[in-house]
């Protein structure tokens, strides 16, 4: 989509639409930086971390129970709020099993309030890691956001730092890391999917 508009944009200027060629351009170049993908892959694979799953600013940790499940287990809750700059491919915070997917249509309030958790538009993808325990991330729609890619289904396999979809035009995600962790973030860090360690096994 970016090729296209930067070149209408060109195209544009040449025949001498200055100002209609150079609002395409800034379009164009707008689009290709928020589309953009950056290879990423762990420094450091391992069953005892958890990676943050988004680019982005740590924006709130607590525990709370999985959305949505019905039990009263609760989990670490690592959300990272990504502004319109921001990369927004999300990755696999951990390797394993899907086990489910679950979309929820919602709101479209700022995604960095807390509430947006339970309101806003949302996709909850819920794994099972090589050893059994279970980890979730929720892709959150946020006032500009009005659509969630997510590529998994029931049963795929995913490798941590895998690329599992996005969120358009700034949003949220949410990771839900099992209590057995510690969190190794802190409130207004800021934190790179696939790459910076967000969660690590006590034992």
């Amino acid at each position: 989509m970016a090729s296209v508009v930067l070149a209408a944009g060109t195209l544009a200027l040449i025949l001498g639409w200055n100002g209609a060629g150079a609002v395409a351009i800034v379009c164009g170049l707008a689009i290709a930086a928020f589309f953009r993908d950056p290879e990423r892959s762990p420094a450091t694979a391992s069953e005892r971390l958890v990676f943050s799953g988004a680019d982005g600013t740590v924006s709130d940790v607590t525990e709370m129970p999985l959305p949505g499940a019905g039990s009263d287990e609760r989990y670490h809750r690592v959300s990272v709020f990504m502004s319109p700059l921001n990369v927004h491919v999300n990755r696999a915070p951990v390797g394993g099993e899907v086990t489910s997917v679950r979309h929820t249509p919602g709101a479209f309030n700022a995604a960095f309030r807390d509430h947006a958790s339970e309101h806003n538009e949302r996709n909850l993808v819920v794994m099972t890691d090589a050893r059994g325990r279970q980890h979730a991330i929720a892709q959150i729609a946020g006032y500009l956001a009005r659509r969630i890619v997510c590529r998994l289904h029931p049963h795929d396999m995913v490798r941590c730092g895998e690329r599992i979809g996005l969120i358009m035009f700034g949003s949220r995600v949410d990771h839900f890391i099992p209590r057995d962790y510690r969190i190794v973030v802190n409130i207004g860090e800021r934190v790179r999917a696939g790459e910076s360690i967000i969660g690590e096994l006590l034992q």
